[in-house]
């Protein structure tokens, strides 16, 4: 579908998933919705504490506008197009009856949900496009973001549209992308 070349025993799932900026503004149902963040919740995480919450609208609700307008302008103008917003935020501590304690890993662990997320997407025949180009500093107090929590990204879920939608500049580079070699991102033993 997208052309890549990848070794032949990765998922096809994974390989075809990409980010486009085009999206036709159809509409999502919230059934598909549902899917997608439910699939998120899926994701591994530490002691098992599922730290992410995903805030979220459609494309027309009551929510639209405000997840839009936490996007720096640059964003807003192709995601306007989106069919949902998606915020991912991850609490900082791990919480039990005994006490909080820092939670190392609640950005890695919500970035895995976000993943998830991503792939049961483009399962769904959606496309889904991430992005920290946020209005960070002003959109934890927008979204009622508690403080002990930690705003990580966003993503855009939606059909893709035709590529005239964006802006010339813009038409050029949607396409997937490909990858860095396999010997660039890995390593046996240490770092260097």
């Amino acid at each position: 579908m997208t052309g890549r070349i990848a070794n032949p025993k990765i998922e096809k799932l994974i390989i075809d998933r990409w980010s486009p900026r085009a999206f036709d503004g159809s509409e999502i149902p919230q059934g598909d919705l549902d899917a997608i963040l439910e699939a998120g919740g899926w994701a591994p995480s530490a002691y098992n504490v599922q730290p992410w919450t995903f805030l979220y609208a459609r494309k027309g609700d009551a929510n639209w506008g405000l997840l839009l307008s936490q996007l720096i302008e640059f964003n807003q103008g192709w995601a306007k197009e989106a069919s949902a917003l998606v915020f991912i935020v991850s609490d900082k501590y791990m919480r039990s009856d005994k006490g909080n304690s820092d939670n190392h890993s609640h950005s890695f662990d919500a970035g895995a949900a976000w993943a998830l997320a991503a792939l049961q997407a483009q399962a769904l025949g959606y496309h889904t496009h991430g992005m920290t180009g946020l209005k960070f500093g002003e959109a934890e107090a927008a979204l009622g973001i508690p403080a002990d929590h930690r705003l990580e990204a966003a993503f855009a879920i939606g059909r893709q549209g035709d590529k005239s939608v964006l802006p010339d500049f813009l038409q050029e580079r949607e396409v997937a992308s490909s990858r860095k070699p396999l010997a660039e991102i890995a390593r046996a033993g240490k770092f260097a």
